[in-house]
C-alpha cells in the first residue's frame, strides 16, 4: 500500500509537469505568430524602402541629366549674358554719342517731323485721287461695257449684211466676186473680167448687173456708209488721154463710174465716195499673169455707221 502514494505522488508531479510545459508551449507560440508578424512587416517595409531606393536612385539620375543640361544652360546664359554686357556697352556708347549730338539729332528729328506731314498730306491727296480713280474707274467699266454691246450689236449687222449681200449675188462666179468681212466691214471685191474691158472705164452690162442687185440689199440700209476703192496692176497704159495718165486716173475713173452705177440704182450719194488707189494697193506681187489678175479689181467696202459708237467714246 505504500506504492500507492508515491504512485499518486508521481502521478501530480508529471500533471505538473506537463501543465507547466503547455504554458511555455503557449506563451513560445504566441512569440513566434508574433515574431512572423514582426517578420512580415519588416519585410512589407524593406520591399517598401527598396522601392523607394528604386524611385530615389532614378530621381538621382534624373537631377544628374538636369544637372548637365543646366550646366550647359548656364554656360549659354553666361555667354549670352556677356554678349548683352557687350552690346551694353556699344549701345551705352552709341547713346552718349546720340547725347553729344543731341543738337543734331533735334534737326534732324525736326527735318523728319516735316517729311513725315509732307507725306501725310501726299498721301491723302492719292487717298482721294485714288477715290476719284475709283469712281472713274467704275464709269469706264460701264463704258466699255455699252461699247462692248455697241461693237456686238455692229457684228451682228455687217454678218447679217453680209449674208443678205451674199444671198443678192449667188447668180455670179466666185471667181468674178468675193464678199467677206474684215476689221468689221463688209469687202465686196469685184474682179475686172466681170466689170470693165482692158483699159475701160465703162461697166459692161454683166457688172452693171451685179452692181445693181448690190444696190437694192443695200440701198435700204441707213446705217452704213460705202467706199468704192479702183485697183490696177503694175502694167502701164498703153495709151494715155488728157483725161487719163495712168493707172492712178484709170482706177479712180472706174470707181467713179461703179459710184454712179450705184447712186442711180436707188444707193444715197451722201453715203458713197469713191477712190482710186491704181497698182498701190495689189494682193499679190505682180510677178505673173494669174497674180496681175486679182491685183485688177474693184473693192466696194461697206462700213457700219460709227456715230453711237464716236458718242460713248466722246463722253468717256
Amino acid at each position: 500500500m505504500k506504492t500507492a502514494p508515491l504512485f499518486f505522488a508521481a502521478l501530480l508531479f508529471l500533471v505538473s509537469s506537463c501543465i507547466v510545459s503547455k504554458k511555455k508551449f503557449d506563451d513560445m507560440l504566441a512569440q513566434k505568430v508574433k515574431t512572423e508578424g514582426q517578420l512580415t512587416e519588416r519585410t512589407a517595409q524593406l520591399e517598401k524602402a527598396n522601392t523607394e531606393i528604386t524611385d530615389l536612385n532614378g530621381k538621382v539620375k534624373s537631377l544628374k541629366e538636369d544637372t548637365t543640361q543646366l550646366g550647359a544652360k548656364i554656360r549659354n546664359t553666361s555667354q549670352r549674358l556677356a554678349d548683352l554686357n557687350k552690346e551694353h556697352d556699344q549701345l551705352n556708347a552709341y547713346y552718349k554719342n546720340l547725347m553729344n549730338s543731341s543738337g543734331k539729332l533735334n534737326r534732324d528729328l525736326a527735318e523728319q517731323k516735316q517729311q513725315l506731314l509732307s507725306i501725310q498730306e501726299n498721301l491723302e491727296k492719292t487717298r482721294k485721287l485714288n477715290d476719284s480713280l475709283s469712281v472713274s474707274l467704275s464709269e469706264r467699266e460701264q463704258k466699255v461695257k455699252e461699247l462692248e454691246n455697241v461693237l456686238s450689236e455692229k457684228d451682228k449687222a455687217v454678218q447679217a449684211l453680209k449674208n443678205k449681200i451674199t444671198n443678192a449675188l449667188l447668180n455670179f462666179k466666185e471667181n468674178d466676186l468675193t464678199v467677206q468681212v474684215k476689221n468689221g466691214k463688209v469687202y465686196v471685191s469685184l474682179a475686172e473680167q466681170l466689170l470693165f474691158g482692158s483699159g475701160s472705164i465703162e461697166v459692161d452690162a454683166k457688172g452693171v448687173s451685179a452692181l445693181q442687185q448690190l444696190a437694192k440689199a443695200i440701198k435700204d440700209q441707213k446705217d452704213i456708209n460705202i467706199m468704192v476703192e479702183g485697183h490696177t496692176d503694175n502694167v502701164p497704159m498703153p495709151r494715155k488721154s488728157n483725161y487719163m495718165q495712168d493707172n492712178w486716173d484709170l482706177s479712180v475713173l472706174r470707181a467713179t463710174a461703179i459710184t454712179r452705177i450705184l447712186t442711180k440704182a436707188g444707193v444715197s450719194p451722201n453715203r458713197v465716195s469713191s477712190s482710186g488707189k491704181g497698182e498701190y494697193s495689189p494682193l499679190a506681187p505682180n510677178s505673173s499673169d494669174l497674180n496681175k489678175q486679182k491685183n485688177r479689181r474693184t473693192e466696194i467696202i461697206i462700213t457700219p455707221d460709227l456715230d453711237e459708237l464716236f458718242k460713248i467714246l466722246e463722253s468717256n
